[in-house]
Parts: structure tokens; sequence; C-alpha cells
């Protein structure tokens, strides 16, 4: 090994001290990917139940004190999701993963290129395109990864001016929560509701979804 070693030019050296390494880790980031995973990041909610609010009336969502007409509770634009599908827009070159891609590519082409007798700096050149066009490839395909976990997370200001059914009685405004159940992004959803109207909603109703309060569907009848 040493013999091996002692044998390589200065050049040589250099470009497998920056592929192994970057190489190893490039392993290292794909294993951990695999195993770990990663979550949503998005707002839990349920396909099969929503989230119970206290039976103690005292404890109940007030309506009078939402507004009904706005939707100054919940931040445009974002909805607990974690982010905007916008800020996903701009390709994201820079980073760990892209940066050790493009050292390990460069590195083993470069040593390819000179081992097959090409003169260095030509090698080296090609290596350098054959990383950069890898590094643009693999931040592509994060950017897409990124893109569909964020499509497929629940964003429930997209019930907005949808119709659902009621499935649990939903009181009159200031009378508490029921419950209502809904297609949303291509799920069946049942979440908490509360209602806008002055008569209650009976189990079966279909109702209009007019806004959101946190994790809660402000309804009206339809």
């Amino acid at each position: 090994m040493q013999e091996w070693w002692e044998s390589l030019s200065q050049v040589l050296r250099i470009l497998y001290c920056i592929a192994v390494p970057s190489t190893l880790i490039l392993l290292l980031q794909m294993l951990l990917t695999m195993l770990g995973g990663h979550g949503d990041g998005g707002l839990d909610v349920s396909d099969t139940s929503g989230i119970d609010l206290p039976d103690d009336p005292g404890l109940q969502m007030d309506m009078g004190d939402l507004d009904l007409s706005g939707h100054a509770d919940v931040p445009d634009g974002h909805m607990m999701d974690g982010g905007n599908p916008a800020d996903f827009g701009t390709l994201k070159l820079l980073t760990v993963q892209t940066i050790v891609t493009f050292l390990a590519v460069f590195g083993w082409v470069s040593i390819i290129c000179i081992s097959s007798g090409l003169s260095v700096l030509p090698s080296v050149g090609i290596g350098a395109v054959c990383g950069f066009l890898m590094m643009l490839l693999v931040a592509k395909i994060v950017s897409m990864s990124v893109k569909l976990q964020e499509n497929g997370t629940l964003n429930l200001k997209n019930a907005i001016g949808e119709s659902a059914t009621v499935y649990l009685t939903v009181p009159p405004k200031n009378g508490g929560a029921g419950k209502v159940t809904m297609q949303l992004q291509g799920r069946f959803c049942e979440f908490d509701a509360v209602n806008a109207g002055d008569l209650p909603l009976e189990t079966g109703a279909q109702v209009l979804v007019s806004d959101v309060v946190g994790d809660t569907l402000v309804v009206e009848q339809s």
C-alpha cells in the first residue's frame, strides 16, 4: 500500500484525498437517509379521527371571540405545514449533499482520466464538468423530493370553500364543537368543526367550510 501511494504523483494523491473521503461521506448520507427517513413536518391530522375538544363548557371555544370574516388566526400563505411550496421553488445548489457529490465525482473522474493517460489539466477540467453536472442533478432530485413531500402535507386552508358532511352534530354559534368529514387533498378526513350560524347542524347535513381557526373548521349551512 505504501509503495503504491509513493508511486502516485502529487496531483493523484490530492485527488484521492478528495475522492475517498467524499465518497465515504456520500455513502454515509445515503445510509442514514434509508435508515432514518424524514418526517413530514406538517400538520398532523388523522384520516379517521379529529382532535377532541374538552367536554368542559368552560373550556369550549367562544365563537364570539373569533373573527369569521377574515383569517387573522391563520398566517397568510402558511397553515402549520412547515412552509410554502413556493419556498422550494429556487433550486438549492449549494448544500452539503450536492457539494459532497461534486467532490466525489470530480475526484474519481479526474483520477480515471489521468490514469488513462490524459494530461492533468484536461483531466481536472473533465472532472469538474462531470462533478458540476452531477451536482445539478442531485440538487434537482432533492428539490423535487421536497416539493412532493410539501404537496402531500394537509393544509387546512385548502378546505375553505369546500363541502363537508356533519358527522357529530355541530351546536349553534358559541355552543361548542362537533365533527365533520370531507375529502381534502385526496384523503378522507375527519375534523373538529364549530358553527357560524344560530341553528344546530345535525348529523348528515351538508355544510360549507367558511373559515379555519387553528385546527378547527368553521362551517355553515350550505
